[in-house]
């Protein structure tokens, strides 16, 4: 079996090593579009996270049987020709739940409590000229009581659900597709939840129910001091709306998805006065180091089963 790993450098150092027991291994870094055709042409099967397999790269091979997505989303995959051609195509859910749930708290409290002031303050040498103990020029609250909204409660929705309310939050949540009900938490609509939420988060999918669901008219809605974590994906929330409001209205937007990855040169957000008010990570939510190793492994799982 020859297997052709396309985007390796998206799993850090994880060990691929145990690919090797199931065949000839060949593995590239990178793989751009115009690379990709004659990469996979002698392929069995094609292990890709990102890269992109349309019809043209599977007609480049005679041989592929199986397309691994190394993510949980298949969007950079032609299913309907796949199927066509009876390649079988595999994905891999749950592995980045935990990691994705936690890097949804750092968010927050990197936000909510101001940390990158406080962490200015001190190393620029500030706090050794204060003439008392402590500096509370930026006030935070507790998570204790307020109201926090879940955009998408699938199972990364409810694993943020269960420590918010740990935390004394009260939790409610929206249903993109409607068809999502639990009685454990209060289903309220869009409007009430952003114009009553002191937290919002989203973890959707994105498709046609939230494309651009977050957009300048959202965004009027929010609570003055709301804080808007994105960690489901980029065009949910609208980055020029974003970018045009968030100076002029104080709330304060976490992203660790855009529209665009990597963001595009010049981008709107890069030019914002208030760079306190918005955090960005590099897509990076799902990637602890065990749940890369999740990853890998349920991949292979899935090679074995051809």
């Amino acid at each position: 079996m020859r297997i052709v790993i396309l985007d390796a450098a998206t799993f850090g150092e994880t060990d691929l090593s145990g690919f090797d027991a199931l065949g000839e291994v060949e593995v590239y870094q990178t793989t751009s579009a115009d690379e990709t055709a004659d990469r996979v042409q002698e392929a069995d099967v094609v292990v890709t996270n990102k890269v992109v397999i349309d019809a043209a790269v599977m007609d480049a091979s005679n041989r592929l049987k199986l397309i691994c997505v190394a993510a949980t989303g298949t969007n950079n995959v032609d299913l309907a020709y796949a199927a066509q051609k009876e390649i079988a195509v595999k994905n891999v859910a749950g592995y980045s739940t935990d990691s994705v749930v936690q890097h949804t708290f750092s968010m927050l409290f990197y936000l909510m409590g101001h940390s990158r002031y406080y962490d200015e303050y001190v190393k620029s040498g500030e706090w050794q000229k204060s003439a008392v103990f402590t500096h509370v020029a930026k006030p935070f609250y507790e998570l204790k009581g307020k109201r926090w909204g879940i955009i998408g409660l699938g199972e990364i929705g409810r694993g943020v659900a269960e420590i918010a309310k740990a935390f004394g939050a009260e939790v409610v949540y929206y249903s993109t597709s409607g068809k999502n009900n639990n009685s454990d938490y209060e289903q309220i609509s869009f409007t009430k939840l952003l114009e009553t939420s002191d937290i919002i988060t989203i973890h959707a999918p994105l498709n046609a129910q939230t494309k651009d669901l977050i957009g300048h008219s959202e965004f009027l809605m929010l609570k003055d001091g709301a804080i808007l974590l994105n960690l489901g994906r980029g065009g949910i929330v609208n980055e020029r709306a974003l970018s045009a409001i968030i100076d002029v209205k104080e709330i304060y937007v976490g992203l660790d998805v855009l529209e665009k990855e990597p963001m595009t040169d010049p981008h709107p957000l890069m030019g914002i006065e208030h760079q306190e008010r918005l955090y960005i990570t590099p897509h990076i939510a799902w990637s602890s180091v065990e749940a890369r190793d999740r990853l890998i492994a349920s991949v292979i799982d899935n090679i074995n089963t051809l």
